[in-house]
């Protein structure tokens, strides 16, 4: 079944794929979603460009907007607990090219969480690229960093893109590979 057309109801912000540089997508543009996944839209329009549009300009594909999280009832009361629940913050942040989240694509190499003396946490976690020249690198930072700070309890964040060790297909989860049909 080939996915239907839609035509863009206002102009939206957009970041070209794979390039990684901001565009506008000017209304009434006919576009096809080719993914929705962890609050972004990859599309490309007639024209053969390919966007992400972010979530909370979804109202432009006649879809509803991305809402702000609710509030949990805490924060973590560990160091380990937070780092569980970044991690599964990460689970929702996806190559605007590739239907598997970074932590299933094996892009996390590593989550820290120290405790803070005026209490609080701060959070500093390495993550990779699929290829140390993707355009998308700064996109997925930005994507990652809003996920952490949305943690209650993070009163610092950082994402650093590292590069070494190089990330290769062995470093995704069997899972991600199965569903890429990587086996």
């Amino acid at each position: 079944m080939t996915p239907a057309s839609i035509e863009l109801t206002r102009e939206v912000p957009a970041v070209l794929v794979p390039s990684g540089q901001s565009t506008l997508v000017a209304q009434g543009t006919k576009v096809t979603i080719v993914q929705s996944l962890g609050g972004s839209h990859t599309v490309i329009t007639a024209q053969g460009m390919m966007v992400r549009i972010d979530g909370r300009d979804a109202d432009a594909l006649g879809m509803e907007p991305e809402k702000a999280p609710e509030a949990s009832a805490a924060p973590a009361a560990t160091p380990d607990e937070l780092r569980e629940h970044i991690t599964q913050a990460l689970r929702k942040v996806y190559d605007p090219e590739i239907p598997v989240n970074v932590v299933e694509l094996g892009l996390v190499y590593g989550c820290h969480v120290d405790t803070l003396a005026e209490g609080g946490y701060k959070v500093v976690v390495d993550m990779t690229l699929t290829a140390p020249g993707c355009g998308m690198g700064d996109v997925l930072r930005r994507d990652a960093l809003k996920r952490i700070q949305e943690q209650p309890g993070v009163k610092e964040a950082e994402v650093k893109i590292v590069l070494d060790p190089p990330w290769d297909k062995s470093k995704m989860s069997d899972a991600a590979r199965l569903q890429l049909g990587m086996f």
